[in-house]
């Protein structure tokens, strides 16, 4: 695996069944990770049907994990009925670090971003224009052009934290 792109479902605070057939993990608003229907290694050969499209045209050798949340987002000051909470992304934040530690992913802009940043580097692919993650509820003095940077410091930590470094 390459990459880890972290998403939002746009949903509830639960995984659906039908998000699971998109990201490989979904983290609840307690923090609990669900595993989707799909394998991390099932996007590194991406046939229709076989792998979890969580990012067009960034699917394969990636790896989906999703914020179960921010149904009804509009804009910071309207973040709707499910905004991401503090323990949820702790949390997300904690299992990139260990997936990072699993399948030795650096933790670069390049590796670990949002879907939101993949689309502004990749402005030919269908991710394109996409919002997740330009907000985060708990840390709203996070500007959306920081998030990501933001996003991979926490992850180095909790690398750091979890190695005993």
């Amino acid at each position: 695996m390459q990459r880890i792109i972290i998403h939002w479902t746009g949903g509830g605070y639960y995984p659906t069944a039908y998000e699971k057939n998109y990201y490989h993990f979904l983290v609840d608003k307690e923090g609990k990770v669900h595993k989707g229907k799909f394998k991390p290694e099932d996007n590194l050969n991406c046939k229709k049907g076989t792998y979890a499209m969580h990012t067009g045209g960034g699917n394969t050798g990636s790896i989906g994990i999703s914020l179960c949340a921010m149904a009804g987002f509009k804009s910071s000051k309207e973040p709707g009925k499910y905004p991401v909470t503090a323990e949820q992304f702790e949390a997300a934040m904690k299992y990139c670090a260990e997936l990072c530690i699993k399948y030795n992913i650096k933790i670069t802009p390049e590796t670990v971003m949002t879907h939101y940043e993949f689309g502004v580097k990749h402005p030919s692919t269908s991710s394109a224009g996409k919002i997740d993650i330009i907000y985060l509820p708990p840390y709203s003095w996070v500007a959306k052009e920081e998030i990501g940077s933001f996003i991979r410091t926490k992850v180095k930590w909790y690398k750091q934290k979890i190695q005993g470094e």
